[in-house]
């Protein structure tokens, strides 16, 4: 299952507990069929679904910002660097294997050093400065295909000098000293010579054999040596790629990319600079690997599955630019489109997870106890503990059967639920208002409506001056025709209603009020769904 490409199941922006819960017992359902969900929430949870899932044991679902393409969900190549210290060698073998003319090059911590190119190694091999050797003892040993002799140093510097001429000329003329690399065959005098002039590093070509007494003396001077099996012309041709990947690395500049970076932003920003390749960093500035703009593809679109919406209000951020699998429903169908046909399974009950019920039902799939919890919490609280006129005998039979797998007495374990989510200590109104804060398009107008509930109405009348002022300034700020929140007591069964100024005509007529005032309890009104959606709609589109 690891294998397969994750799948996102969320609800709605202001998630409630039928939206959590759903993503959660969909995502289980789903995994159980053999795919690979991952249950997610578009911003934090309320106390209602805290409370639900500490009951019952389940961590929250992931926070999901938005569903827009990132630089992380591209198919670039990954764990592809060098490090600053290896050789030029290595770093070739790297990009020819992966058929990238260009790495990045990093430090221990694997932060952005700079950027070695295919260029910058054809040059050094036509600068005709083949002597300078920067690398370490290890690098040169990889190189040439070597074996360790005699090490004493880790780093090795100096200038390359190659036996060309006879013994006695050589012994004659060339002076050494202990910035000198020397390669050499079986000539013994000459190696005897070096030794004896504490040179850096001898490397013996030819696979050949040193003798006891020069090794002996090389211990003593502290000559590093090394054996290769190739010949002193194939030797010298590479032992310059020994060399590290710094020495020959340009300084022209880089620019790097986050794996957080929204698609649409990275393919601006390379319109605008036209480079080939972007490094690709990730936490810490850490270097991830390499980003080739021909990697930029359209099958990268994040899968998501909907629960308890279908429209684009009330969904992520991008979701336009998402692969949209499925959608499990109870409300009014939205203006979601999608370009292939999709699982849309919309039905009028009072929860998404009555839905998810019946599918769990129709899949033969054991429900666990966790997971009954989390389906009975989401039905008891959309349903308002099957009080609200939403309630349908399908809600009925799945409480009934959940609420015995989740071993709980339903009504006592649901008003416990609800006090738990009503507390409003710390919050601030404009919070209050967005606990549970949906959007609808109406007649080419915006609308905003917030439901919450509430054991203890002083808590919002004792300031109701200040909720009209930040029902107003919600409004305006937000371009809203008008915005409403009704405060509902599940006891008392019926909703305080407290809106904007210019909502006050549209309610009057809409619930057939002779008059209207700022927090008004309206009898047997609990339902946002069923009965203050619909009716508002039906005034508005018919005025």
């Amino acid at each position: 299952m690891k294998d397969k490409e994750e799948i996102y199941i969320f609800g709605h922006r202001n998630p409630d507990t039928d939206s959590v819960t759903a993503a959660i017992t969909l995502s289980y359902l789903k995994n159980k069929l053999g795919m690979n969900t991952v249950p997610a929430v578009l911003s934090s949870i309320n106390l209602e679904s805290k409370f639900v899932l500490d009951y019952f044991g389940v961590p929250e679902p992931i926070f999901l910002n938005d569903v827009n393409i990132k630089v992380k969900d591209l198919q670039y190549t990954r764990n592809y660097t060098i490090n600053e210290n290896e050789s030029i060698y290595r770093a070739y073998y790297k990009m020819e294997k992966a058929g990238i003319s260009k790495i990045p090059v990093v430090d221990k911590h694997k932060k952005m050093v700079g950027i070695l190119s295919m260029k910058n190694i054809a040059l050094s091999q036509f600068s005709k400065n083949y002597s300078l050797i920067d690398t370490s003892y290890q690098n040169i040993i990889d190189t040439v295909d070597g074996t360790p002799v005699i090490k004493y140093d880790d780093e090795i510097i100096g200038n390359l000098l190659v036996a060309g001429y006879r013994s006695t000329t050589f012994i004659e003329e060339i002076i050494l000293n202990e910035s000198n690399i020397l390669v050499v065959g079986d000539r013994h005098s000459i190696i005897e010579y070096a030794i004896n002039n504490g040179i850096k590093l001898i490397v013996i070509t030819g696979g050949h054999k040193v003798k006891d007494e020069h090794l002996e003396l090389a211990k003593k001077k502290k000559v590093n040596i090394i054996s290769t099996p190739y010949s002193t012309l194939e030797t010298i041709k590479i032992l310059n790629l020994s060399n590290k990947v710094t020495t020959i690395m340009d300084g022209n500049k880089f620019l790097c990319i986050n794996e957080n970076d929204d698609l649409n932003k990275f393919i601006n920003i390379a319109n605008k600079t036209r480079y080939s390749y972007y490094p690709v960093l990730g936490k810490n500035d850490k270097c991830l690997g390499i980003l080739r703009f021909s990697d930029i593809g359209y099958n990268n679109k994040k899968k998501v599955i909907l629960v308890d919406h279908n429209s684009y209000e009330q969904s992520a951020i991008g979701l336009e630019d998402a692969n949209i699998l499925e959608i499990i429903d109870h409300h009014n169908i939205g203006a979601i489109g999608t370009n292939m046909p999709i699982s849309f399974r919309n039905m009028p009950v009072g929860s998404t997870n009555t839905i998810i019920y019946t599918l769990y039902k129709e899949n033969g799939v054991k429900i666990p106890r966790h997971i009954a919890g989390l389906m009975l919490s989401g039905i008891l609280s959309d349903t308002l503990i099957l009080t609200s006129p939403t309630t349908t005998d399908l809600d009925k039979e799945a409480v009934s059967v959940l609420a015995k797998i989740a071993k709980v007495d339903y009504e006592k374990y649901g008003y416990q639920m609800i006090k738990a989510g009503t507390s409003l200590k710390g919050k601030t109104i404009e919070e209050i208002l967005y606990t549970d804060f949906k959007t609808y398009t109406v007649d080419n107008k915006k609308i905003g409506l917030g439901q919450i509930l509430t054991t203890n109405i002083e808590e919002i009348t004792e300031k109701l001056d200040e909720y009209i002022v930040t029902l107003n300034d919600v409004c305006k700020r937000t371009d809203y025709y008008f915005v409403c929140l009704f405060v509902t007591d599940i006891l008392k069964q019926g909703s305080y209603v407290i809106y904007s100024n210019n909502a006050e005509e549209i309610l009057k007529i809409t619930f057939n009020l002779d008059e209207i005032y700022q927090g008004i309890f309206l009898p047997k009104l609990v339902s946002r769904k069923k009965q203050i959606l619909p009716e508002i709609m039906n005034h508005m589109e018919i005025n």
